[in-house]
């Protein structure tokens, strides 16, 4: 049970990265920004297998395989926690790989700034993996959670929900990375032990 509650928890900063189909001409550094902007207000289940690889829906959703391609669908379809808008900044090309920080205005990560890792497959960029924050900061993703926990109990009773954004407030960089990039609910689950 506390898995089942708890794996959302872990959607909810990655959810805004579903990205949909990008269009236009420009340079690389203009097609991973116009991809990363899409992704923030956007979603499509399509876009997990389009424009997704598997490592980014492994990472995710920490299934693997096609449970991690139809955990991200079902995830898209819901089309919640989606950010208002997204500013992509640092944008590196390295050959078929690149990386890009990117600020979210509101949704579940407002305030906070993450870089992500893309790759070219067959010409199209594909988000490829969260590698972190760029910028972090623990309280207003404290308050992002409660106020999701408010809008979305989740199960959590109005005490847990408030512990949980709490210790997710107090949590370092590092801690918070491990909670939620790490491709596994376990981090999260021993956050959310003491709140039972």
């Amino acid at each position: 049970m506390k898995k089942r509650l708890l794996v959302p928890l872990a959607l909810v900063v990655l959810a805004a990265l579903t990205i949909s189909a990008c269009g236009g001409g420009g340079g690389d550094e203009d097609k991973i920004a116009e991809v990363i902007e899409k992704a923030a207000t956007t979603s499509d289940p399509g876009n997990c297998t389009e424009l997704q690889t598997q490592r980014f829906n492994e990472q995710n959703t920490e299934q693997k395989g096609k449970a991690a391609t139809k955990a991200c669908e079902e995830e898209a379809e819901a089309g919640e926690n989606q950010a208002e808008g997204a500013k992509v900044s640092n944008v590196s090309v390295n050959g078929e790989k690149a990386t890009a920080q990117v600020a979210f205005e509101g949704g579940s990560l407002g305030s906070q700034e993450l870089e992500v890792a893309l790759v070219q497959e067959d010409g199209d960029w594909k988000l490829d993996q969260v590698e972190g924050f760029a910028n972090y900061d623990g309280q207003a993703l404290g308050e992002a959670f409660e106020k999701e926990f408010k809008e979305n109990p989740q199960g959590l009773s109005k005490q847990q929900a408030a512990c949980i954004a709490e210790k997710v407030a107090g949590a370092s960089q590092a801690e918070a990375e491990e909670l939620f990039f790490s491709g596994s609910s376990e981090p999260i689950i021993k956050l959310a032990e003491g709140c039972t």
